[in-house]
């Protein structure tokens, strides 16, 4: 149960957050806890800060490796979360770590065209590239959340066909980092008044997100059936307690971080005489 384990216990955020499909439950997760690492907000941030360094440079390692090395690794991260969860704003924090070429992209309602194909389809179209992180704003798991809470279309099959999906994705070299961002039912109504008192964020704000409450407690279930069904060896599930931003974006730098650090990679080799490289650079 995550609000009962601390990371100087565990060794790692990515063990401390992780899900074990044998013991978790999502209620067992306190949404405004302090899990890990400091324990107020200036210390933390930081601390963000200073990790921009690492993960920059492993973010190098792997696009090298690709470039270099014709290395099939890249890293894949998936977050959802209920609506207001702060999905926006952990793809900035995470941005803020890493390279221009990290890429964010968001999923709405399916197109025309989308809909005439199978549902992982569009979510195939935009995976990284060898050497490339990408994120992806909501994911294949819409289809066991949304689609099931309001009945869309038949679901029950999705998450063997998930599961099935990571696995190959995980042969060819992509790591997956999967995260929920997990927030109480309080704050998700203080983040809602919160954009409808700021003229600035009201493009933010969606009446339908209102509706959406009413199915507060379906959408909990169906959250904790996807943790548990689709938290694999090679696609585990995170749940990052998300009340406190700036604890969610710690949580996520580490995430980030640790999740790079565990793909097998060294630097390229050179494929030239550095010594004599130098010695024809000070000629020339």
């Amino acid at each position: 149960m995550v609000k009962k384990r601390d990371r100087r216990a565990h060794g790692s955020v990515r063990d401390l957050l992780r899900v074990d499909p044998a013991s978790f439950r999502l209620a067992d997760v306190d949404p405004a806890g302090i899990v890990a690492g400091p324990r107020d907000k200036e210390r933390a941030r930081r601390q963000l800060a200073d990790l921009s360094v690492r993960v920059s440079c492993l973010h190098d390692r792997l696009y090298a490796a690709a470039k270099r090395s014709g290395s099939r690794h890249r890293l894949l991260i998936v977050s959802q979360g209920v609506d207001t969860s702060g999905k926006d704003g952990a793809a900035k924090a995470i941005d803020a770590l890493l390279h221009p070429s990290f890429a964010v992209i968001g999923f709405g309602r399916p197109t025309a065209e989308e809909k005439e194909h199978h549902f992982l389809w569009r979510y195939d179209r935009h995976l990284p590239e060898p050497g490339y992180v990408t994120l992806f704003n909501r994911s294949p798991y819409e289809q066991v959340l949304v689609v099931r809470v309001h009945s869309l279309e038949p679901w029950e099959t999705a998450y063997d066909e998930i599961n099935a999906w990571e696995a190959r994705l995980d042969a060819d070299g992509v790591a997956i980092l999967k995260v929920m961002l997990h927030i109480s039912r309080e704050e998700q109504a203080e983040r809602l008044l919160d954009r409808l008192a700021d003229p600035t964020k009201h493009w933010k704000y969606e009446p339908r997100d209102v509706d959406e409450r009413a199915y507060w407690d379906e959408y909990q279930a169906a959250y904790e059936d996807a943790l548990l069904r689709c938290s694999t060896d090679v696609a585990a599930w995170h749940v990052v307690p998300a009340n406190h931003k700036w604890h969610r974006d710690w949580l996520l730098g580490q995430l980030v971080l640790e999740t790079l650090e565990s793909i097998p990679l060294e630097w390229p080799a050179a494929d030239f005489d550095p010594a004599a490289e130098r010695e024809r650079v000070l000629q020339s």
